[in-house]
C-alpha cells in the first residue's frame, strides 16, 4: 500500500512572505509598543508586590496560616494562568484576538486594584487568582496578535523583544514595588490601574487580524487537524524550559546567602546583571536569523553549562559568571520555544496553540521552586540542585541532538508535519 501523501510542512520562520500589516511607520510603532506593554502585565503581576510580603505578612499575623496564604498571593495568578491559558486559546480562536485582549486588560485593572479595599486575607488571594485569569487572556492575546501580524524573521523579531521586554519589565518592577511598597503594602496595588490607559489604545490602535484560508489536507482536501503531536512534544520542553529559565531568577539571592552575601545592594546588581544576560541572548536570537529546531540542543547546553559553573562556585564572582552564562542561554531559550511552536500553527488554531504553549511555560515557572526545594532536600544544598537540573538539561540538549541525527535533520527550518 503506499504511503498516505504529508500534509504541507510548517512555514518556515525566515519565510520571505511580507507580513500582513505594515512594520514601519507611527501605525507600527504603536502597535508593537501596545502588544509589548500588554505581554509586561503578567510580568507585573508576578513580581510587583513580591518587596511587600513582609509588611503584609505583619499585617495578617493573626490571621491563621497567615506564613503560607500570604505568599499564595504572590504565586497564585501564575498558577491560575498556567491552568486557564488553554481555556483562554480556545477562546481567542472563536471570539477573536484583540475583543477578549481589551476586556481582559479592563478586568486586570479591576482585580489588579481590588486588594486596595479588601480587608480579609482570603477575598484578596481570591481576587489575585481572578488576576491570573486575565493574565491567561492577555499573553494569549499579545503572542497570537503577534504570531497574525508578522510572518518570517518579523515574527522571530518581535517574539525575542517580547522576551526582552518581559525580562526587562521584572527588574523594573520589582524596583518600583519596592520604592513604592515603602508608602504602605497596598501602594504598589494602584499600578495595577495602568491597564486602564492601555485597554482604549488597544481597541482603537490594534487592527483585527484577517482570518486567511485555512490549510487543506493533501490527501483528504479537508482542513488539517491541529498539530497536537507536534504541539506536545514542544509543550513539553516549554514546560522543562521554564524551569530552567526561572531557576536564577527566583534563586539568585538564596545563592548569594549560601555564599555569605547578605548585603541587598550586592544582591540586587548580581540579578540585574544576570538579567541583562537574559535581554543579551534575546538580542542575538532575533539576530541570528535561523530556525530554532535546531538551535534548540546547543541553547540548552549553554544553559546546562551555566548551570555547571554555579554548581562549583564557591564565590561571587564565580557564581555571577555561572548566572550570566545561564542567562544568556534562557535569553535565546523562550524565543526559540515560542517560535517553534507559533511556526506549526495555522491562523484558525493559534489562539488554542499559544494558550497550551502558555499553560506549560507558566505551569514551568509555578512548580520551579518547588522542584528546586525538593532537589535542595534530596542532595543537601541549592547549589547541588542546580547541578542537578543542569545535568538534565544537558540530558535533554543531548536527547533533542541525537533525536535530529536519527531524522536526518539537515534543513535548517522547522521540522515538518508528521505523515498522516
Amino acid at each position: 500500500m503506499p504511503r498516505s501523501v504529508p500534509p504541507p510542512p510548517a512555514p518556515a520562520v525566515d519565510d520571505p512572505a511580507p507580513s500582513p500589516v505594515s512594520v514601519s511607520g507611527p501605525a507600527h510603532l504603536v502597535r508593537v509598543t501596545l502588544l509589548m506593554a500588554g505581554s509586561c502585565l503578567p510580568i507585573l503581576g508576578a513580581v510587583l508586590i513580591a518587596p511587600v510580603l513582609p509588611k503584609m505578612q505583619d499585617h495578617f499575623e493573626s490571621v491563621p496560616g497567615a506564613k503560607a496564604l500570604v505568599p499564595l498571593a504572590l504565586t497564585v495568578p501564575a498558577l491560575s494562568l498556567a491552568l486557564l491559558a488553554p481555556f483562554a486559546g480556545v477562546i481567542v480562536d472563536r471570539v477573536g484576538r484583540k475583543r477578549l485582549l481589551v476586556v481582559a486588560t479592563l478586568l486586570y485593572a479591576v482585580f489588579g486594584t481590588a486588594p486596595l479595599w479588601l480587608d480579609s486575607l482570603g477575598a484578596i488571594i481570591a481576587g489575585r487568582a481572578l488576576v491570573g485569569v486575565a493574565e491567561a487572556a492577555i499573553m494569549t492575546c499579545c503572542t497570537t496578535l503577534i504570531g497574525d501580524y508578522y510572518t518570517g524573521q518579523q515574527r522571530v523579531k518581535y517574539l525575542a523583544l517580547q522576551t526582552m521586554c518581559a525580562s526587562a519589565s521584572a527588574t523594573v518592577f520589582f524596583v518600583i514595588g519596592g520604592a513604592v511598597g515603602a508608602a504602605g503594602w497596598r501602594v504598589p496595588f494602584w499600578i495595577y490601574a495602568v491597564s486602564l490607559a492601555l485597554a482604549p489604545l488597544m481597541a482603537s490602535a490594534l487592527p483585527a487580524p484577517a482570518a486567511r484560508a485555512a490549510v487543506p489536507d493533501a490527501a483528504s482536501g479537508t482542513r488539517r487537524p491541529f498539530p497536537w503531536r507536534q504541539l506536545a512534544g514542544i509543550c513539553a520542553l516549554t514546560f522543562f524550559g521554564a524551569m530552567v529559565f526561572y531557576t536564577v531568577p527566583v534563586e539568585m539571592s538564596y545563592l548569594l546567602d549560601d555564599l555569605g552575601v547578605e548585603n541587598s545592594g550586592v544582591i540586587g546588581l548580581a540579578t540585574a546583571v544576570a538579567s541583562a544576560a537574559t535581554v543579551g541572548g534575546a538580542v542575538a536570537f532575533a539576530r541570528l536569523k535561523r530556525s530554532p529546531d535546531p538551535m534548540l540542543p546547543a541553547v540548552l547546553a549553554l544553559c546546562a553549562a551555566g548551570f555547571a559553573v554555579v554548581f562549583l562556585a564557591d564565590n561571587v564572582p564565580l557564581l555571577v559568571v555561572g548566572a550570566v552564562i545561564n542567562c544568556l542561554g534562557t535569553g535565546m531559550l523562550l524565543p526559540a520555544l515560542l517560535t517553534s511552536a507559533m511556526s506549526r500553527l495555522a491562523f484558525e488554531d493559534r489562539g488554542r496553540g499559544t494558550g497550551l504553549w502558555t499553560a506549560a511555560f507558566f505551569g514551568g515557572e509555578f512548580v520551579c521552586p518547588l522542584v528546586l526545594l525538593a532537589g535542595e532536600s534530596a542532595v543537601g544544598s541549592l547549589a547541588g540542585a542546580v547541578g542537578v537540573l543542569g545535568l538534565a538539561a544537558a540530558l535533554v540538549a543531548a536527547g533533542l541532538l541525537a533525536v535530529r541525527r536519527r531524522a536526518g535533520a539537515v534543513d535548517p527550518g522547522p521540522l515538518p508535519e508528521p505523515s498522516s
